[in-house]
């Protein structure tokens, strides 16, 4: 879970859903009049930190400048200038033309832009009281802005100007496209709706916007205080000592010293059940974080989620789709929401399989362990991890002095970077950052010219919104003359001081993996802001970052970063082959668990609007309980009520995403190894036909072109073992 925070006019004109409306007879283009008098109209300057571009390299953000008081003032002076310019844009007296109309509100909002960045950057990775009273207070108004855009009837008839005489205006390539875009958008967006249903469009908006800010603050602090306290140090067997000293640091820095403190991932299974033998302790954990969004009280999500589902199915009904599935996914790659479920259902019968056999096997070692009980959800993990030692003779504690986490970063991720791609990287410690975790490298293309900023802020906060995510400060535009600024978030846990910076090998691919998208976003080469970098659908936002996960373990990458920490030793070779036959090992539970979510994310999503408000827990039985699968010993990945995915991001009716791109990761990574491997010759093909093409073609004809090929599903499964 990469985040992008759209909100100038002209990157909203990205962020909206999609769907098919009825066209309507086209709009004559306005004549022009002779020799008008030059239009000039009054746009409102902004004052403040953000009213003009940073005057640090590459316009990135000033945070020696930047106070917490400034995000309002700056968020509402954005949101009047955006308000202005589009007036102005869609009062313009002159015929419509692709500049007066199009480059116009490519560059309009950038103040608005500046500000949200910074602020949609921070309130993930490190909020506080105060920034989440601004994100409640600007959210109706971003919402408002929204649909003074695309209801704004003026502006709405120059774009169709354009877009019914597009093919007699000599555009190139990603002017179509941009034109193509931008004129679907008001159209799904409701530019076509009259009178009153325009203004229930605007309701609804608003109060989306709003309930989808305040899932995701109610989780966050959800998480937080549903985090496993610990009296004993004896219920904490199997840890490491540095974790329990982790741990005590935890509960002493809320008060509870003397005690032990376990903060909760974002996901259902958290990373230590794998470890601890206490089974009490397991089920405490797991039951935490299964529970962490239903305990009643003021940050129980369940009547928001009821609600939301209600109001986002309205809306697509307003819209003329049947649910909210079919409204959201017309703009996918997948098409439709019955091709998502296709290629899902289609995975059930070899990924059933799996977890039966793996279950079988799971259940055998607890019975020669001595133990009385049939796997449960939070033993899985734990003896999974025992049978993966038995089988493989290795554990997580031998492989993580070989991760050093600067090492990984710099000789692993950047390395294959530079092996691929030609790219290279060098640390500064001039530019002020937002938290002392981050660290910031200029990025240098292959001729050694000055080609973007990487931010990197790896570690567990408890302001911090779990998971991991990329993000931009500046996008690439040579229409804007800007180079990218991006990010990338994590929540490793952060080893206590003194400790070395050692992470799991799961989070060493994670590192991999974000810094897939940020390959996105560094590598966009695109003239128009709102078509550049990973301003992509869904389900194929996720295809560069997986992607990128394969270059971890290839032989030349792995040996050049997975050196022992204290002796800089190579990961023996039996070490590493073991790690590689690991590496298929309990795939009917990791597929399954994911599989499930983005199976129950469609089923909310394909609720019409006259089934009414649900009871959230008796929805999710019902849905999980019809798939085939192994729900009550394989949970989803995320719970309905703690699915910030699909309630407080942009992945409604999209979570199948992540496998579809997982398809279109190892078809691509086959048609590697069918091609030599990884050369630079096939990273130039990859970076010029992928990673810098954005959201400038169609994504099947953009695949088509790399590969010369569709993709296809066997890749896929046989890479998981399934097949």
């Amino acid at each position: 879970m990469h985040k992008l925070a759209l909100v100038s006019l002209s990157a909203l004109a990205m962020a909206g859903c999609s769907g098919k409306v009825e066209p309507v007879a086209s709009v004559p283009p306005v004549a022009a009049a002779p020799e008008p008098a030059p239009y000039a109209p009054v746009i409102p300057e902004g004052t403040g930190v953000f009213a003009q571009p940073s005057t640090l390299p590459f316009q990135t953000p000033d945070f020696s400048k930047i106070r917490d008081s400034d995000f309002q003032p700056a968020i509402e002076q954005g949101i009047a200038i955006n308000q202005a310019e589009i007036e102005a844009i869609a009062n313009n007296p002159a015929e419509p033309t692709f500049e007066n109309t199009m480059v116009a509100m490519e560059k309009s909002g950038q103040m608005l832009t500046r500000a949200y960045y910074v602020f949609s950057a921070l309130t993930s990775a490190n909020t506080n009281d105060t920034l989440d009273k601004v994100d409640s207070a600007t959210a109706p108004k971003l919402a408002a802005l929204r649909d003074a855009i695309y209801l704004n009837d003026k502006l709405f008839a120059r774009v169709k100007s354009l877009y019914d005489r597009r093919d007699s205006l000599g555009l190139a390539a990603d002017e179509q496209r941009l034109l193509k875009l931008t004129y679907d958008r008001f159209v799904q967006n409701g530019a076509m709706l009259q009178g009153a249903d325009k203004e229930k469009l605007k309701s609804l908006n608003g109060r989306i916007s709003t309930l989808q800010t305040e899932f995701g603050q109610k989780l966050t602090a959800g998480t937080r205080d549903a985090a496993l306290v610990v009296n004993t140090r004896a219920e904490l067997a199997g840890l490491s000592e540095a974790e329990i000293a982790t741990a005590a640091k935890a509960a002493a820095d809320r008060g509870m010293k003397g005690k032990f403190l376990l903060p909760l991932q974002n996901t259902t299974q958290q990373p230590l059940l794998a470890k601890l033998s206490n089974r009490a302790t397991r089920k405490a954990l797991y039951e935490a974080s299964w529970n962490r969004s239903e305990r009643g009280g003021a940050n129980d999500t369940r009547a928001l989620i009821s609600e939301l589902a209600q109001l986002r199915a309205e809306k697509a009904q307003l819209l003329g789709f049947a649910d909210y599935a079919s409204f959201t996914m017309s703009d996918q790659m997948a098409k439709t929401p019955g091709n998502a479920l296709k290629f899902m259902e289609g995975l059930v019968p070899a990924l059933a399989a799996a977890q039966k056999r793996e279950a079988e096997e799971i259940d055998a070692l607890i019975k020669r362990s001595g133990g009385k009980f049939s796997v449960e959800p939070w033993d899985w993990d734990y003896y999974a991890e025992r049978l993966r030692k038995e089988k493989y003779a290795f554990d997580e504690s031998q492989v993580k002095p070989y991760f050093e986490i600067t090492n990984v970063l710099e000789n692993g991720v950047f390395f294959a970077a530079n092996q691929l791609y030609g790219l290279t990287f060098r640390k500064r410690d001039d530019l002020p950052v937002y938290h002392p975790d981050v660290t910031v490298y200029t990025v240098y293309d292959k001729d050694g010219s000055e080609m973007a900023l990487f931010y990197f802020d790896p570690w567990k906060r408890d302001n911090k919104q779990g998971g991991a995510w990329m993000s931009n400060f500046v996008d690439q535009s040579h229409l804007m003359g800007t180079k990218p600024v991006v990010f990338n978030v994590q929540n490793s846990p952060k080893p206590a001081p003194g400790q070395p910076l050692l992470i799991s090998f799961t989070d060493a691919e994670t590192m991999f993996h974000e810094f897939g998208h940020a390959l996105h976003g560094i590598l966009s080469n695109q003239r128009y802001p709102s078509i550049s970098g990973a301003s992509t659908a869904r389900d194929f936002v996720e295809f560069p970052s997986q992607f990128n996960e394969n270059w971890m373990t290839e032989p030349r990458v792995f040996a050049n970063f997975a050196k022992h920490y204290q002796t800089g030793a190579p990961m023996p070779k039996d070490l590493v082959a073991k790690v590689e036959r690991a590496a298929r090992f309990n795939q009917g539970y990791a597929l399954g668990e994911a599989l499930t979510a983005a199976i129950l994310d469609q089923k909310w999503h394909a609720l019409p609007a006259s089934a009414g408000r649900q009871d959230v827990n008796a929805f999710e039985n019902q849905a999980l309980g019809s798939l085939g699968l192994l729900t009550a010993k394989v949970p989803p990945r995320y719970r309905t009520s703690y699915f910030r995915h699909i309630w407080g991001g942009g992945y409604a009716a999209g979570y199948y995403a992540y496998q579809w791109t997982e398809m279109l990761n190892h078809d691509a990574f086959q048609w590697f190894v069918e091609n030599g491997g990884m050369t630079r010759e096939n990273g130039q093909r990859f970076r010029d036909m992928v990673l810098s093409q954005g959201n400038s073609k169609d994504y099947a004809e953009m695949y088509r072109a790399f590969a010369g090929r569709d993709p296809g599903v066997d890749p896929m499964l046989k890479a998981r073992g399934l097949k």
